[in-house]
């Protein structure tokens, strides 16, 4: 019960008042919730640690937030990255998640080798059973990551992030007309149209906001790479929504924790919450992305389809 209700996010001081509710008078000091806690490690290394081929994961998402930990006698803040995949049937899983200095290339270049190194399945020019997209923020640790470890491997640029980009470049109120025209290329329904309307709307831009059609221009490979994959999963995966969510849950446990007293403990912590998670992602009935869908994935990624020169799918004609 001590354990479960400290990883829900009681308090080591509120858990001492569930303890004296449910008959103890004389309570429980911190250091026994924590000592008590702590054979929760042995569960969450072996989650961590688990072996990932036993099936393959075409969409990674990858994105990290901070949290505050004591180090060498000073508060300093830690990154603590997670990797969730979607799997071949259709179902979410958590992969990775470690804490770091900074979300340098070499910290992110370890995450990802080390997935590799617990069976993660890379695409290769004869098995396209692999890594297929990796989906995150336009941080260049995260890219340059992918090219060296995920050879392969797509990379789609986060689609909210760019429109803070645009935000963060214009402004707030000059910001919210141009997004909403870039927003227009989202809403398209096939390769072709998506590809058409970038180019319009870059064009578009030109003229009043010529930063953002170059940033428009550079990104088009990296903004657009969704429109390889089928339709129904666009939505799915042209954002790094589904992992900001979880991060949010990670900051609202760790806000009950304030300040971590080792980077230990944010890896027990952290990690029996996405263990959790994890679990309800494979026994709940909702399948991420369909069966369907997913079988449509796999006749892109074999090949019976063409692929233009920007990445985009095209049908093959007789």
């Amino acid at each position: 019960m001590i354990c479960q209700a400290w990883i829900e996010g009681v308090s080591t001081r509120k858990v001492d008042d569930l303890v004296r509710a449910l008959g103890n008078e004389s309570g429980i000091s911190r250091s026994t919730v924590s000592r008590i806690c702590a054979d929760i490690d042995d569960g969450v290394a072996e989650f961590l640690a688990r072996r990932l081929d036993h099936t393959w994961f075409p969409y990674l998402f990858v994105d990290a937030t901070y949290v505050d930990v004591r180090h060498g006698g000073r508060v300093v803040s830690q990154a603590v990255a997670v990797v969730t995949g979607v799997s071949a049937q259709g179902r979410r899983e958590i992969l990775a998640m470690t804490v770091g200095d900074a979300e340098s290339t070499d910290f992110w270049t370890q995450i990802l080798r080390g997935l590799r190194e617990r069976g993660l399945k890379v695409a290769t020019a004869t098995d396209a059973e692999g890594v297929a997209l990796v989906i995150s923020d336009a941080h260049s640790g995260i890219k340059s990551a992918v090219k060296a470890i995920l050879p392969g491997a797509g990379w789609q640029r986060c689609r909210v992030h760019f429109a803070r980009n645009v935000t963060q470049r214009l402004g707030s109120a000059h910001s919210k007309p141009v997004n909403a025209l870039i927003s227009t290329i989202f809403a398209q329904t096939t390769g072709e149209a998506v590809i058409a309307q970038y180019k319009q709307v870059t064009e578009s831009l030109r003229g009043s906001f010529p930063a953002i059609a170059d940033m428009l221009e550079t990104a088009e490979a990296d903004l657009i790479a969704f429109a390889v994959m089928p339709r129904e999963h666009w939505q799915k995966i042209w954002s790094n929504n589904p992992i900001e969510r979880l991060n949010r849950e990670i900051k609202r446990r760790a806000d009950v924790v304030q300040i971590f007293p080792n980077r230990e403990s944010v890896t027990r912590l952290i990690g029996a919450v996405l263990q959790e998670q994890h679990e309800e992602w494979q026994y709940g009935e909702r399948r991420y992305l369909s069966e369907i869908s997913m079988r449509k994935l796999i006749t892109v990624l074999n090949g019976d389809s063409a692929v233009d020169p920007v990445g985009v799918v095209m049908p093959l004609t007789a």
